[in-house]
């Protein structure tokens, strides 16, 4: 019903997701694995034969299977040590100079900074409470 009264038409939504049931299954994706139930050695091989034989789609997806591309490599980079909230400004003029230099590149430098600003923030807050602690003691001797 409306506020003023009046019947509504057809049902009110149904609540939470009355879609389809959770872990069921798209009926393409269940006939496609009855078809290739213990074929995939057998297509895994021949894969990898037209690979050897020239065929580059097949060597890209065997290449895809067997090694797949990394999202992140390690960073070639010495960080300096950071003990204090003044050496994260020596560790981000040591990521400016190698971005300049081309040691890294600035998506690295970026990602790096993060780390950095996560430290100066670690540090700050560890600061901001050991100050507590100190005016908390001062105002329980009183």
């Amino acid at each position: 019903m409306r506020k003023n009264g009046e019947n509504t038409r057809g049902k009110p939504f149904q609540q939470g997701n009355p879609g389809r049931p959770k872990g069921s299954r798209n009926r393409t994706t269940l006939a496609l694995e009855a078809l290739l139930d213990g074929e995939a050695e057998a297509i895994t091989r021949k894969a990898v034969e037209m690979a050897l034989e020239g065929d580059v789609t097949a060597m890209r997806l065997v290449m895809d299977r067997i090694m797949p591309p990394r999202k992140e490599r390690p960073i070639m980079f010495t960080m300096p040590k950071m003990e204090t909230a003044g050496d994260a400004v020596k560790a981000t003029a040591a990521l400016v100079d190698a971005v300049a230099n081309g040691d890294i590149t600035p998506g690295e430098a970026g990602e790096l900074s993060k780390l950095v600003d996560g430290f100066t923030k670690a540090v700050e807050l560890h600061e901001i409470q050991q100050r507590l602690d100190k005016l908390e003691a001062v105002q329980g001797q009183k």
